[in-house]
């Protein structure tokens, strides 16, 4: 029952399990279909996207839409569709869920007129499952392209500017709101900037205009303007917009065309004037007038003066002509100082009056100084001086000094030379003509003039002394005496003549002449010596001895002949005999006896033929041919050829042309036989002519012949003619360059370069050119309108050096196009009309011209919106009215009307002409003032002063208000009555009734006063009204008690109602009212008018005001309820107000945001910026006290102070290497001297340092730049600004120029400003280069600005880097291609070496961890299982004190023991080592050897650098620890027949010393085991390789270690042998050495403090050490000092071999004793695993060494029963061993939770070849242990103990070490190794050893065969070892 009950239970809970599974599968499946149509991704259900304007059709705007469901397919289960697209822009792919934009014939245009900015379009899901519809917006921004330029609004633009506009004005803002230049883009792209642009039209105009705010466009004047330079200038705009990129910024040009106005800058200018050179100055003529003595002024005036006195002001066209000066004249100053009596000026006409007669007698001239100033007291005057001589009556005849005059002339005297007074011709003759009407000292001014001779002489015609002159050359030889008169003349009297005698001197001006060029004589051979010959006689026209003749034979007598020097006859010389047939050629010269420089001498040719008595032979030509060029220009007559022939007997010849002349052009003389010219050549008839020429003696046969050739050579004698065919009138249409005009020819008939023709215009070249055909162009474009017809001249010149030149002008007409639009007269007309004028009623006429022809102007009003009100007359151009104008209908105050008008041509193209008129209404006085009251009333003191106010009168004008018309002003009509309107007034514009004068009137009298009121319309219109004014009782009046009251000063914070002061006043009978009459013009006060308390009525501000006088009146209230107050002496008083100052005003920062810099080497406290606040308070409320508010910054630092009441900011921190580092702070300023309101302001200071600074260099000293600095800094940051706005320019230094090499010079003189600038947008300095930039660029700007401030002659010499920055420079530029190589070169090998680094860190790191992994499995290795009962346990030795000077950081180094406190810093933090691994063991203290065992190893030779740090170890592993490394030297493995682990040494850390290196590959790949346990133990082998060693066990028992350590020293009598001798030691060795015995002395206490368990029952192990020398394992016995502890036993895991280095040591010392546990060692030598490989083919095997002696050795006794041996091969003979390191003992391995320590990469190994004989070494040390060592055979073992013993050698270590690297400066040492400490006992405690069994009491007493196998698998250590290098790698990555 039950269980069926249980049963149905559970079927039932079944049921209802179901149904809520099935229910919940529903809903999900209903949930799921409801996914559909939803978007896929987060975010904003809106999808908007953003695409450019005009991007092409089919752009994808969203590639996927994400809407969940599919589209397309079999079966869709959604449908997409687009709504709201407007215009179709948007396509829709449904499948792809793709959006894309749809602009077919069409473009996406951001812009107008189209202004797209978004596309909104919806898609439309429906889902398809369930019918629901989702919409999902798609919002499609339109970002804009800057795809448009700007656009100005107008074409051009144009203003105007006075030329006295100061520098800095803004002379135009017509770019202002919509009237500049637009851009429809958007945002930057729409932002307009101007800027001036050079114009290479106009090069001045971007000097003399700038734009400084590019954004506004106004335009500001740069330079001062100058109208009388430049009138106009054409300024080009260019108008960009800002879009980001500059090379896609668009830009448009336009033209503002500036014109100066003339100013009123220059003075006036007298005319006529003389220009200075190189000035702009004009110096006027001195005025002359001259007037005769005695003269009356009505006779003389007015005075003519030459030229007339004439001023103009040179401001000649200063607008309008009504504002141009006028010119007055005046006498300045003169002499004689009383000219002001005779003459007189007229101010505006400058004529000159006589105002009383002068005497000459007193007065012979007056030297005035005329003044010319304008008459609007312009202080710039012009001066003049005016000469006025007195003239004598003309009563006197001039006269001579001297009755004649004798002069002389050298006959070569030149042109102009003057006549002297003697024959030496030293002094001229000197001719003084006086007249008695003028004073003996000045010119009389007379004219001379001769009588005669006028041709040859003249006389100088000025000045007193006159003198004579020659007008053309004399020659003595034609007249040699000249004589004629010379009379004077003053113009009314002539003087008597004076007779003057010309001499002419002779000059040797010419040459002896002979009759003949040439003489024939011939003489006979019957003359004898002393015959004459020929008689020569020459002719010189000279006198004296220029005219003496002297004769002389040159050359060509030889001898024979002789002439007589002064007859000239030639003889034949004594003793000659002639010989017939000889002739000669005698050269006579005839010179005249002149002195030698001034000497001349003529030749000629006397030729003598010797004949015999009789005739017998012909004439004779000297040459057949003759080759003549005669030119065609050859004057007629001219001789061109001597043909004279010879004829030996001396007969008569007779000459003629026989033949080729047949003109008879040449002429041949018949008796001489010379051929002369007859008629003139033409070479362009006839070019050559050949002459037949004869000579003849009479004889029939006495005739010969000679040809003459005569070349006609060409001149330039013919002009180019033009081609008189060629059409003259030409015709061009007007605005077509180049266009064709005509063509000309023109012919020259020379020949060669003469002929050639070439063509030139001879005007108009700027509008015409000609071809080198003749072909005429036009250069530019012809304006008709200009000028409609040109006379061109053409030249034709042909190629002649001197050219010859025709010129052919050339008419041409410019025809006339429809290129002109009409243009008005004027531009603008402004016409006035008076408002109310009838329809119809012209007003104005304009006017235009159209300047093409034919052209019909026609008028037309342009503004349609005027046209109901004007007509304009098309064709006159007449305006009138339409409509009457009321002025009162115009909103504004101004009524004026402004409309366009157009004139245009009616058959023309052009557009029409456009002016602007300008109507402006005229308003008439429609309405008089009126007052608001007839009459009224008033009241007054009896004695009332003057000025005192009565009462006032008001009128009103209905006429528009601000016009004359409306303007109300008042005055007295004094004609009703007169006295009231002398006593009374009424101020013109106030209409306040005063008192005229102090009044003394009797008491009750009524005065009636009219005042009339009127304006300033047209006409003027007026109203009156009347003034009662009665006289009080003074006893009505009442009277104050005092006249001044000063009550006490009032708080500014005074609030309403605050008492002042209570002023008083008495009266008889009267109720007093008080009141404020005046001084409470703000209403600060009121009074109360009963009680006369003043009191504060409104608020107080002492910076505004601080005191103030308030006049109170009391009157009687009777008074006042009429509305009148009467003032007088007695009623008014005044009341002194002053105000107290109170704190109510925060102090208030000069700036916002003040910026400085620092710099990097800035010393503390140096000063920064300084800040300043001002408050407009007084006293101590203005009195600041300043503080900062500083951000933190690092290490607590303060960063910056702040003096506390100058403001100045200074550092607190030095800022070494923070360049680019920025602080912002805040500065407090609070007044009261810090008590009272604060202002603040932030501070921007930025660090730089000289690579951001630039060097200002001036030429002015630094201290005025000191002086000036604020003024300057200023400049420089308005320039620095103008780029980077906001940015602020920092003085880093001001000094000394400095300059030469390395700018080790100082120039004070001279200044350098280093500067440099922060921009506050980066809160960094401004780069360097872009400073220079700034400043560079500005330069000339910046020494405009600077000028004030440096004084004249100061400037920017130039701008520069830093010196640092420039010697770096230098440096940099120093290095040449040799160093840049090297550089080039170590940075590759840096490059290449930084893997290589990497790797070996990484390599170093993972052994580094093994290393540490192996110390720390130490402890953890288990005990053997004994064999026998264990002996009692014996007491641990105490670990033996280090050594002096070693302490931990010696071991570690400098930078391990930091990582180790940093990483143990870290493990405290952070445990990342598990405590609950059961497999790691934590290692037991450790010293500092563990570190030590991973320092390089070195040793002698090749294992030097081939040793792993780790290698030195016999690693051994403990089996249940799975974190064991893999040893880097030994190959771990497992025996399968035993369960003890084996050990074998690593082929791949020993192969340098091995005979074949394949057994390292080999051992590498070979198979791993798990490994059980490891550890490792020192020990020591000799240097002597050996390549096999014999199978034999050698077991050391460690029982029996202590008691054979006596008998091993009995053995040893001497030191080991040193084969190598004590002379191969050398310094490195001796520093390895030391090292290596320090490292020994350092014992190392391993305490277990809980034994492992063994798996194995065996406690031994043995070992194949295939190239270690165990042989010397005896030696172990006798070397070390055995000592025994009874009570201690020590497992397997407690020993350690380690591998030292072979150094020669004493074995007794005591670093040799060393103690370590008891444990039991058995050592098995197993055949060598290398001795089956071949040995290298290149090494032959090592012959056997010689057997060794007998090992003397007490057999260990051994207390476990051995195993079975293992099959071992016979024993090898040794082979010479290598040296192996040898290290200190193991040191305690690191925690697992510290990371490994970087380690050194170890070094590549150096092999040494196995061929080499390495003798061995002497010594071993090895540390004391307690074990029993069994070897066989003994052989061996005695071998080695004689090798052992032949040397012996003590090893020396140095006590004390001192610290290394950083660790020399650490002065906390001690500490240090404490601190580590506590982290090593921190480790133990927090990692507990797990899994550690106790620790056997006993060792076994037999141990037959401890033997360790290598059979074993492995393969769970090589897992174990890949694990450990991977972390390892981790671990070395993340440090």
């Amino acid at each position: 029952m039950l269980q069926q009950f249980y049963l149905w239970k559970w079927l039932a809970s079944g049921i209802i399990l179901g149904s809520l599974f099935a229910i919940c599968f529903g809903q999900y499946d209903d949930d799921w279909q409801y996914e559909d149509c939803k978007l896929a991704r987060g975010g904003l259900p809106a999808t908007i996207v953003a695409i450019d304007e005009e991007s092409r059709n089919g752009t994808i705007l969203v590639d996927n839409m994400l809407i969940k469901g599919t589209a397309g397919g079999p079966d869709p289960t959604i449908e997409l569709s687009l709504k709201d697209n407007v215009d179709y822009w948007v396509l829709l792919d449904p499948i792809k869920q793709m959006l894309f934009l749809n602009s077919t014939g069409r473009v996406l245009d951001r812009d107008p007129p189209m202004n797209i900015h978004s596309i909104v379009v919806q898609v439309q899901c429906v889902n398809k499952k369930v019918g629901t519809v989702i919409y999902h917006e798609v919002r499609i921004v339109v970002r804009d392209r800057n795809d448009n330029s700007p656009t100005f609004k107008h074409e051009s633009y144009y203003a105007t500017v006075n030329e006295l506009t100061p520098v800095g004005t803004t002379i135009f803002t017509g770019f202002a709101g919509d009237n500049g230049a637009t851009d429809i883009d958007d945002g930057p792209n729409g932002q307009i900037e101007y800027v001036i642009q050079y114009n290479p039209d106009d090069p001045t105009s971007n000097d003399t205009f700038e734009i400084p705010l590019m954004l506004t466009g106004n335009v500001v004047l740069r330079k001062r303007l100058n109208y009388e330079d430049k009138t106009r200038y054409f300024v080009i705009i260019q108008a960009n917009d800002r879009a980001q990129n500059l090379n896609e910024r668009r830009t448009t040009t336009t033209t503002l065309t500036v014109d100066v106005l003339d100013g009123d800058d220059l003075g006036p200018m007298f005319l006529p004037c003389v220009l200075v050179p190189n000035t702009r100055d004009c110096r006027p003529l001195t005025y002359q007038a001259a007037i005769p003595e005695l003269r009356t002024p009505e006779e003389l005036n007015p005075i003519i003066v030459t030229p007339p006195i004439q001023a103009i002001d040179q401001d000649r066209n200063i607008q309008p002509p009504s504002d141009r000066p006028g010119i007055l004249y005046s006498i300045l100053v003169g002499t004689p100082e009383d000219y002001p009596r005779f003459f007189h000026m007229h101010p505006r006409t400058a004529e000159l009056s006589l105002l009383e007669p002068v005497n000459r007698d007193f007065y012979q001239k007056f030297d005035l100084v005329i003044k010319a100033a304008q008459d609007n007291g312009h202080p710039l005057p012009a001066f003049a001086s005016l000469h006025i001589e007195i003239l004598d009556e003309n009563n006197q005849s001039p006269y001579f000094t001297m009755p004649s005059y004798q002069g002389y002339i050298l006959e070569s005297a030149p042109v102009g030379a003057t006549i002297s007074d003697s024959l030496n011709l030293t002094s001229p003759l000197r001719i003084v003509a006086l007249d008695k009407d003028i004073e003996d000292t000045k010119d009389p001014e007379l004219h001379l003039f001769l009588n005669d001779y006028t041709s040859v002489f003249t006389v100088t015609q000025t000045g007193i002394t006159r003198f004579l002159t020659l007008l053309q050359p004399v020659d003595r030889e034609e007249q040699d005496t000249y004589t004629f008169s010379i009379t004077a003349f003053d113009g009314v009297q002539e003087s008597r003549p004076v007779v003057v005698n010309i001499r002419v001197m002779d000059a040797n001006d010419n040459t002896p002449t002979f009759p003949e060029i040439s003489y024939n004589v011939y003489v006979y051979t019957d003359m004898s010596p002393g015959d004459s010959v020929i008689q020569l006689t020459a002719v010189d026209a000279d006198e004296g001895s220029n005219g003496e003749i002297t004769y002389e034979i040159l050359v060509g007598a030889q001898g024979d002949f002789i002439i007589n020097k002064t007859t000239g006859l030639i003889t034949i010389a004594p003793g000659v005999e002639l010989i017939v047939g000889r002739t000669y050629a005698l050269t006579v010269q005839a010179a005249d006896n002149a002195p030698p420089a001034e000497r001349r001498h003529s030749i000629c040719t006397v030729y003598i033929e010797v004949l015999p008595p009789n005739n017998q032979s012909p004439p004779r030509f000297p040459q057949l041919m003759y080759s003549l060029e005669v030119s065609e220009a050859m004057r007629i007559g001219a001789v061109l050829l001597n043909l004279q022939a010879t004829d030996r007997e001396g007969d008569p010849i007779t000459y003629a042309i026989e033949n080729g002349d047949p003109q008879r052009v040449f002429n041949l003389s018949e008796t001489t036989g010379i051929l002369t010219l007859g008629k003139a050549l033409d070479r362009e008839s006839t070019d050559r002519y050949i002459l037949i020429v004869t000579a003849s003696d009479g004889r029939p046969d006495g005739t010969s012949t000679a040809t003459v050739n005569v070349v006609v050579t060409d001149v330039n004698d013919n002009d180019p003619v033009f081609d008189p065919y060629l059409p003259r009138n030409f015709s061009v249409v007007e605005e077509e360059a180049n266009a064709f005009v005509g063509q000309v020819r023109a012919t020259d008939a020379d020949a060669g370069i003469n002929g050639q023709v070439h063509y030139s215009l001879g005007n108009f070249n700027n509008l015409f050119r000609i071809t080198s055909n003749g072909s005429i162009y036009t250069s530019v474009k012809l304006n008709r309108e200009v000028r409609d017809y040109y006379e061109l001249v053409v030249v034709a010149t042909d190629g002649a050096v001197h050219p010859r030149y025709s010129t052919l002008t050339l008419a041409i007409r410019v025809l006339d196009i429809d290129d002109n639009s009409p243009v008005f007269t004027n531009s603008t007309y402004t016409v006035v009309v008076e408002e109310n004028l009838p329809a119809g009623t012209t007003f104005l006429q304009i006017e235009a011209k159209d300047v093409d022809l034919g052209a019909n102007v026609s008028y037309r009003i342009r503004s349609p919106e005027v046209k109901h009100l004007f007509a304009l007359h098309p064709f006159t151009g007449v305006l009138s009215l339409l409509r009457s104008l009321d002025y009162e209908s115009f909103p504004d105050q101004e009524a004026s009307i402004t409309f366009l008008v157009e004139a245009f041509d009616i058959y023309g193209t052009m557009p029409p002409g456009i002016a602007t008129v300008t109507v402006i209404v005229k308003d008439m006085n429609d309405y008089p003032p009126v007052f608001s009251k007839r009459i009224y009333k008033g009241m007054v003191a009896p004695d009332a002063v003057k000025g005192t106010p009565i009462t006032f009168v008001y009128a009103e004008d209905a006429d528009p208000p601000g016009l004359p018309a409306s303007r109300v002003r008042y005055r007295v009509d004094d004609v009703q009555f007169p006295y009231p309107a002398s006593i009374f007034d009424v101020e013109e514009d106030s209409g306040r009734v005063i008192t005229r004068v102090n009044l003394n009137e009797e008491p009750t009298t009524i005065f009636k006063l009219v005042v009339v009121a009127f304006d300033d319309g047209e006409p003027v219109m007026s109203s009156s009204a009347t003034v009662k004014i009665l006289v009080l009782h003074p006893g009505e009046i009442p009277r104050f008690t005092q006249e001044e009251y000063r009550p006490p000063p009032v708080s500014e914070l005074a609030t309403r109602g605050t008492m002042v002061g209570v002023i008083s006043a008495a009266a008889i009978n009267q109720s007093i009212v008080y009141s404020i009459v005046s001084g409470n013009e703000e209403d600060k006060f009121a009074i109360n008018n009963i009680t006369g308390v003043i009191y504060v009525n409104a608020p107080l501000d002492y910076e505004t005001r601080t005191s103030y006088v308030l006049r109170v009146q009391a009157d009687s209230l009777e008074v006042v309820l009429a509305n009148l107050r009467v003032p007088s002496k007695s009623n008014t008083a005044k009341v002194y107000i002053e105000i107290q100052d109170e704190n109510d005003h925060p102090p208030v920062f000069q700036k916002k945001f003040y910026i400085g810099g620092v710099s990097e080497d800035a010393r503390m406290f140096a000063s920064v910026l300084k800040v300043k606040a001002t408050d407009k308070d007084t006293g101590n409320y203005s009195a600041m006290a300043y503080r900062l508010i500083i951000p933190p910054i690092k290490e607590g630092k303060e960063g910056f102070v702040v003096e506390t009441y100058t403001g100045l900011i200074k550092t607190a921190m030095l800022f070494h290497n923070m360049r680019r580092f920025y602080f912002k702070f805040q500065v407090i300023a609070t007044d009261d001297y810090g008590k009272g309101l604060s202002g603040k302001a932030d501070v921007l200071v930025s660090v730089v340092n000289q690579l951001d600074m630039q060097v200002i260099v001036s030429n002015v000293p630094p201290t005025l730049v000191e002086k000036k600095i604020e003024d300057l800094t200023e400049i420089l940051d308005r320039y620095v600004q103008e780029q980077i706005p906001g940015a602020k320019v920092v003085v880093e230094s001001i000094g000394a120029r400095r300059h030469g090499d390395a700018f080790s010079l100082e120039d004070y003189t001279k200044c350098d400003l280093t500067v440099y600038a922060i921009d506050p947008q980066t809160n960094r300095a401004i780069d360097r280069n872009e400073l220079f930039k700034f400043l560079d660029g500005k330069l000339l700007d910046i020494n405009k600005d600077f000028q004030p401030y440096y004084g004249e002659g100061g400037r920017i010499l130039e701008i520069r880097t830093p010196e640092a920055v420039t010697s770096i420079k230098k440096r940099g530029e120093s290095l040449g291609y040799t160093e840049g190589a090297l550089l080039a070169l170590a940075f590759i090998i840096i490059l290449c070496c930084i893997p290589a680094i990497l790797v070996v860190l990484v390599s170093y790191r993972q052994r580094q961890a093994e290393c540490t992994k192996t110390a720390r499995l130490q402890s953890a290795l288990p005990a053997a299982k004994p064999a026998a009962p264990a002996p009692a346990p014996v007491a641990a030795p105490p670990p033996p004190p280090a050594p002096p000077g070693v302490h931990l950081y010696e071991e570690l180094g400098d930078s391990t023991i930091l990582f180790l406190l940093y990483h143990f810093q870290q493990s405290r933090g952070n445990k990342s080592v598990p405590e609950d691994r059961k497999h790691q063991h934590v290692v037991m203290p450790f010293s500092s050897n563990t570190i030590e065992a991973h320092k390089q190893a070195y040793v002698d030779g090749s294992l030097k650098n081939t040793q792993p740090k780790s290698a030195r170890k016999f690693t051994l592993v403990s089996d249940e620890d799975a974190l064991s490394i893999h040893n880097t030297l030994y190959k771990e493995n497992i025996d399968q027949r035993s369960t003890n682990l084996d050990f074998s040494l690593r082929a791949d850390s020993v192969g340098s010393f091995l005979p074949k290196t394949q057994a390292k590959n080999e051992l590498l790949r070979g198979p791993r085991e798990k490994i059980r346990r490891m550890w490792n133990q020192t020990i020591c082998f000799p240097r002597r390789p050996m390549w096999e060693l014999p199978n034999r066990p050698e077991t050391i028992d460690l029982e029996q270690w202590q008691s054979s350590r006596q008998k091993a020293e009995n053995e040893i009598t001497g030191t080991f042998p040193n084969k190598r001798g004590s002379s191969n030691v050398t310094a490195k060795d001796t520093r390895l050495r030391e090292k290596e015995e320090i490292r020994q002395s350092e014992s190392l206490t391993i305490e277990g403090r809980e034994q492992l368990k063994s798996p194995s029952s065996d406690s031994s192990f043995s070992s194949p050490w295939s190239h270690s020398s165990l042989s010397t394992l005896p030696t172990v016995s006798r070397a070390v000092e055995l000592k025994s502890e009874p009570n201690v036993t020590i497992s397997p895991a407690d020993c350690s071999l380690d591998l030292s280095p072979s150094i020669p040591c004493i074995l007794n010392s005591p670093l040799c004793k060393r103690e370590t546990p008891t444990c039991m060692l058995t050592v098995e030598t197993k055949r060598n695993i290398f001795e089956n490989l071949p040995h290298p083919a290149h090494i032959s095997p090592p012959p056997p060494p010689p057997p060794p002696p007998p090992l003397v050795l007490t057999p260990f006794a051994l207390s476990c029963p051995p195993p079975s041996p293992p099959s071992s091969p016979p024993p090898l003979p040794f082979p010479p061993l290598l040296p192996l390191p040898i290290s200190p003992s193991p040191p305690p391995p690191l925690p697992a939770s510290l990371p490994s320590l970087p380690p050194r990469p170890p070094p590549l190994p150096s092999p040494l070849p196995p061929s080499t004989s390495v003798p061995s070494t002497a010594s071993v040390c090895i540390p004391a242990v307690k074990c029993t060592v069994s070897v066989t055979p003994a052989e061996e073992m005695k071998s080695s103990v004689t090798q052992l013993s032949t040397s012996r050698t003590g090893c020396n270590a140095d006590p004390q070490r001192e610290p290394k690297g950083i660790l020399k400066h650490v002065k906390n040492l001690a500490q240090l190794e404490k601190s580590v400490a506590n982290m090593y006992s921190h480790i133990e405690k927090n990692y507990p050893p797990t899994h550690i069994s106790k620790r056997q009491t006993g060792c076994p007493t037999e141990i037959t065969n401890m033997e360790m196998t290598s059979e074993q698998n492995q393969e769970n250590l090589h897992n174990i070892v890949e694990e450990i290098e991977k972390q390892s790698h981790s671990q070395s990555t993340s440090l």
